[in-house]
């Protein structure tokens, strides 16, 4: 039989987190409850201790999202994983994890809007302080270190510039300044970048997103390279509450499957309607890692196994043609959030970064035009014949 450590990474996604189970289940069973009874009191003390292995309520484990956990730890490569209620909830983890009073933490600039304001608002009222650099330059990040650096927190691509961070660079830094990496990598998934492999401590998504891949759920996951920030974690996880329910896990687990293949044509439609998008006379520019005009093509190359299904293109028109743009839209759909089946299309300028304001917006290069493009698994033709007409419009 083959020994499924060694399988392909397309098999891994179909056979990884299976285990035996009553009755000989292909999948894992959904463990909808609360509570497990105990055998005894000694065996109950037991589990409380740590002495034995087994389950004892739901926050702190359950047979599914054990399953769950252990399929994404394996595809990205790290020791385990901890299945979070969102992706804020995986982030909050693991900052709250890392970090005490007295703390700095470096940030990518462009990153998602809810971990620049969870970061530049709450954790501030901790005393612990920040600094927003684009880490796309290695040198920006490495200037900010200070001696209480802590943790270097990096999204790449960025969110919504689709700028790179040279992970094994920023590992380097990192490690000579005794701080923890943490990179978000929902944007590419395992299928296409594993953070762990290039040097990072922590690789944490938002499985509302590629992971599940179909748009019904709202989860998040942490996965960690070694058992002592497992514990550790494990234990803030457990305080903080924000963990993910069985079936919810379930289905996660269940879109696992097909992640490989959804990646595959996530990409072939991305490049498609990239090359298509820089060639129409109301884009100013069209940043995405699979097309040579990308500046940071060459890293992309070496990072990724592939280019990923988000794109970001600036409309010449500004704001109101972003505007203009994203309310005509008929078959890709208006609405936030990304990775899923089908295409969604924002304008973060007037939705996911807001808040952030102008200047900062400016700062993190996010400009007035710019319109990210999660590309879905339909036809390309369909997509590109809908925004042709709504471009139109811009």
């Amino acid at each position: 039989m083959t020994d499924k450590q060694n399988i392909k990474f397309d098999s891994k996604c179909v056979h990884a987190g299976i285990g035996d189970y009553e009755f000989g289940p292909v999948v894992p069973p959904i463990y909808q409850t609360s509570t497990f009874k105990f055998k005894s009191t000694a065996h109950g003390a037991a589990l409380f201790k740590g002495e034995e292995e087994g389950y004892i309520y739901s926050r702190m484990g359950n047979p599914t999202v054990e399953a769950m956990e252990n399929a994404i730890a394996e595809l990205e490569g790290g020791h385990k994983a901890l299945g979070c209620a969102s992706g804020m909830a995986a982030i909050s983890t693991t900052l709250f994890s890392l970090l005490s009073a007295g703390d700095h933490v470096i940030c990518t600039k462009a990153s998602y809007g809810p971990t620049t304001t969870l970061i530049n608002n709450l954790l501030a009222k901790y005393n612990i302080e920040s600094t927003l650099v684009n880490s796309a330059d290695v040198e920006e990040v490495k200037k900010a270190v200070k001696a209480n650096t802590k943790v270097i927190y990096i999204e790449t691509p960025g969110n919504p510039t689709l700028e790179l961070t040279d992970l094994k660079a920023v590992a380097e830094i990192a490690k000579k300044a005794s701080a923890e990496l943490v990179v978000d990598n929902t944007f590419m998934s395992p299928a296409l970048q594993q953070p762990i492999k290039l040097g990072a401590d922590v690789s944490l998504h938002s499985m509302t997103k590629f992971l599940n891949g179909h748009a019904d759920l709202v989860a998040g996951v942490i996965v960690v390279k070694d058992e002592d920030t497992y514990i550790k974690f494990r234990k803030t996880l457990n305080q903080l509450g924000g963990v993910i329910d069985p079936f919810n896990a379930f289905l996660v687990h269940r879109g696992l499957k097909t992640l490989a293949i959804r990646m595959e044509k996530h990409s072939y439609n991305s490049i498609i309607i990239a090359n298509y998008l820089e060639n129409h006379p109301k884009v100013k520019s069209v940043t995405y890692p699979g097309l040579e005009s990308h500046p940071q093509y060459s890293l992309a190359e070496k990072q990724h196994s592939g280019p990923g299904g988000m794109i970001s293109f600036e409309l010449k028109g500004g704001f109101s043609s972003g505007e203009n743009a994203m309310n005509n839209v008929k078959f890709c759909q208006l609405a936030v959030s990304l990775g899923g089946v089908e295409t969604l299309v924002q304008h973060p300028a007037s939705m996911t970064h807001l808040s952030m304001g102008k200047e900062k917006r400016e700062s993190a290069g996010i400009t007035e035009g710019l319109v990210r493009l999660s590309v879905g698994i339909e036809n390309h033709e369909d997509i590109i014949n809908d925004l042709e007409q709504a471009l139109e419009k811009a």
